[in-house]
């Protein structure tokens, strides 16, 4: 009997901010729009005070819980397969929701919430995170940067131009390290991490201090035998375009493959990590559709209307996830207008 009270208490709670903001009525009013709205959220949490990229917290538990009521309130909350069909019609309004990387908040904190409201979202896991777990490359350059004794990062090889530490976040420091890396050619990366930790001296990340930060096989099977989705993204999450032919098919098909051993079945949906434009090309898309997958997600705003134009660049958006529950109600009900970048 608790139970059954707190849970509808959690649920009125998220109904009456939906109500105050106003947006509850203009979710009713607004004419529908046709499609399929991506939405793409990546760490569950606090970020706030965290030595990693704070960038990659989408939401907070409470704040993603108003999300889910949302939804199920008002949308038809799909999987990726409607996207392979001609969308039905008679809602209009779908929307699938996603997380990439495979961090374990997901398991923890998305996982729960999406269960009490009865919703499924697909997850796309990095292999190589849950086979080894280690602090991955955004992380180790915000931490570095971060936990460093130093003001400034000197130009020299690596650097244009000096890099000065804004204090005390550091925010804008670790926001140009990690644009720098994603520009750059994929088999000079680790030797960039290598640089930092010694410009920065701090060194590197320790694996032990990111092992609980990953969801593990057990968790990942547990979310399948759930009814959510789990799809690809990548064995170690490099910026695929700036690296080989040979490094993409060994990052692409690995995790297809290790995917496989684990669940029992091929994943038939890939994203890209970073995912922005640049990031992936054409050549990365060719590699993607010869392995077998149905569709490839990007991550660059938008959304689907009527059908999808490319199967191996479906837009996705977090834009409105960081900005409180009035800019996520506005992004789900104009996508055209706050579902882009």
């Amino acid at each position: 009997m608790l139970e059954s009270r707190f849970t509808v208490s959690k649920s009125d709670r998220a109904a009456a901010v939906l109500e105050a903001s106003g947006l509850g009525k203009l979710l009713r009013r607004v004419p529908v729009w046709r499609g399929a709205l991506v939405v793409n959220y990546h760490r569950i949490g606090d970020g706030s005070a965290s030595p990693y990229d704070r960038t990659l917290w989408s939401a907070t538990p409470e704040e993603l819980g108003v999300h889910l009521e949302t939804l199920a309130r008002h949308f038809e909350v799909v999987g990726p397969e409607y996207l392979t069909e001609a969308p039905p019609r008679r809602l209009g309004r779908a929307v699938l929701i996603t997380f990439d990387d495979g961090y374990r908040d997901n398991y923890e904190s998305a996982f729960p919430a999406l269960r009490s409201h009865g919703l499924h979202a697909t997850f796309f896991v990095a292999t190589g995170f849950i086979d080894r777990p280690r602090a991955p490359w955004w992380d180790e350059v915000a931490w570095m940067v971060r936990t460093s004794p130093r003001s400034e990062l000197p130009a020299g090889d690596w650097l244009d131009r000096g890099i000065e530490f804004d204090e005390p976040e550091r925010e804008r420091a670790v926001g140009s390290l990690l644009a720098l890396y994603k520009g750059m050619a994929g088999e000079r990366a680790n030797e960039f991490l290598d640089f930092l930790a010694e410009a920065t001296g701090s060194g590197r990340c320790h694996e032990a201090d990111a092992h609980d930060a990953w969801m593990t096989w057990d968790m990942v099977r547990e979310l399948r035998s759930a009814g959510m989705w789990v799809g690809a993204h990548t064995v170690d999450h490099p910026v695929l375009a700036r690296s080989s032919r040979a490094r993409q098919e060994e990052e692409i098909a690995g995790c297809r493959d290790r995917l496989a051993a684990e669940l029992g079945e091929r994943p038939r949906y890939f994203s890209y990590p970073v995912g922005l434009p640049g990031t992936f090309d054409s050549e990365t898309q060719a590699l993607v559709r010869d392995s077998g997958f149905e569709l490839a997600f990007a991550f660059s705003g938008g959304y689907v209307r009527d059908s999808v134009q490319d199967r191996y660049a479906v837009p996705r958006s977090s834009e409105g996830l960081e900005g409180g529950p009035d800019r996520f109600h506005a992004m789900v009900t104009l996508p055209q207008v706050f579902a882009r970048w």
